[in-house]
């Protein structure tokens, strides 16, 4: 007794903390419901069928979330998650397969609103490779610009599509402009005809710079498809091998320095911004972490940390240097509590206290895992790296 209370005078904090996590815990496991979905298909199919949803970052052939067969014509899967709305379509293995309406049409995100256990029964009524596809054209406004449509990536042996959007005034002046640079770049603009999964940051910026705001350039770069789960994660995952080391130093590297060469930009970490949207956010965090003297600005939305646990300890090390960091967070309460509590936790370690302005984090009672959410966000996060 006596050596126990010694320990206990010792590291009476170390108890707290540990007394602290077994309450929360009963807490933790009640916020989880489990599902159970029957999934009936219209003809017998030799391919695996997957869940594709918000719930794992929409990725259309995760081994975790694989149907088993229970006959020719239905697959089951239990689920377990968290108390909340989640969105889902059923695939067989990637979007080019994912389930449509039965002529062909695409179908809405189905919906799960979890409260209590849950059994659902739902009918796949035909699936999008059964029917020619009409590749839609489409066409952006005339200061958005594809500057390669196979930008080599050098770390990773690959190539890209890399967009740049300038200013409208950038043709008729010689002055020089503060960079974005801004990941998924196939869902940035706005298109016409108009996309359901686009950001238009091209619009929000031509009304902002209307409006009397600062005037920025913009660079998306396209995901990689398939590739996205690993090219946007530093660290390996279920998804496989992290490629994400290698992208953020083909920006700092590669993109950067060609973007700087052919534009007239201002090329110093204080007029060099960072964003993107889940995997997007996760990226962009490790990429101001690890280069907080290219990138002066970060915007992290709807960030993945879930699928990153290392984030915490990178964020750790790297506390001094990102100092004068101007960090924007923000998420949606309709994305799950995980979603928002790991956000938070960044946060946290980054502004302790809460009296660094430049340091911010918002949390909407609204906010979906949807790109209408980051849109309307973008542009409290143009306002705040444009002060």
């Amino acid at each position: 007794m006596k050596d126990f209370l010694n320990f206990r005078n010792q590291d009476n904090s170390m108890l707290k903390r540990l007394v602290l996590l077994f309450m929360l815990l009963p807490l933790t496991l009640a916020a989880q419901v489990n599902v159970m979905l029957s999934v009936h298909v219209p003809n017998k199919t030799e391919d695996s069928l997957f869940v594709a949803g918000n719930f794992n970052d929409w990725n259309p052939k995760s081994k975790a979330f694989n149907l088993k067969r229970k006959d020719d014509s239905t697959y089951v899967i239990s689920l377990n998650l968290p108390k909340e709305i989640h969105e889902f379509k059923i695939t067989r293995g990637s979007w080019e397969t994912v389930e449509c309406q039965i002529n062909g049409k695409p179908i809405a995100n189905r919906t799960l609103n979890l409260n209590v256990d849950t059994n659902m029964d739902l009918r796949v009524a035909s699936w999008s490779d059964h029917f020619k596809q009409v590749k839609e054209v489409y066409h952006f406004g005339d200061h958005v610009h594809i500057v390669d449509s196979a930008f080599f990536i050098p770390q990773l042996n690959k190539h890209r599509q890399v967009w740049i959007y300038l200013p409208k005034g950038y043709a008729k002046s010689k002055k020089k402009y503060p960079v974005i640079y801004m990941h998924d770049g196939q869902n940035l603009f706005h298109a016409n005809p108009p996309r359901a999964d686009e950001w238009a940051v091209d619009s929000v910026v031509d009304s902002l710079i209307r409006e009397g705001s600062k005037e920025m350039i913009i660079v998306g770069i396209n995901h990689g498809e398939k590739d996205r789960l690993k090219e946007y994660n530093p660290w390996d995952s279920q998804y496989g091998k992290g490629e994400g080391k290698e992208y953020v130093s083909f920006l700092v590297e590669t993109l950067k320095p060609f973007i700087d060469s052919k534009y007239r930009t201002l090329k110093d970490a204080k007029n060099t911004s960072i964003a993107g949207s889940s995997m997007g956010g996760l990226i962009s965090m490790y990429a101001i972490a690890a280069h907080p003297k290219v990138f002066g600005s970060a915007g992290i939305f709807s960030p993945a940390f879930w699928l990153a646990p290392n984030i915490y300890t990178e964020l750790n090390e790297k506390l001094v240097a990102l100092k004068n960091s101007k960090i924007f967070f923000v998420a949606g309460d309709k994305e799950g509590p995980a979603m928002v509590r790991d956000m938070k936790k960044v946060h946290d370690l980054l502004n302790p206290d809460g009296d660094n302005k430049n340091v911010v984090l918002l949390e909407k009672a609204d906010g979906k895992h949807t790109e209408w959410f980051w849109h309307r966000e973008f542009v409290q996060f143009y306002q705040f790296i444009a002060r």
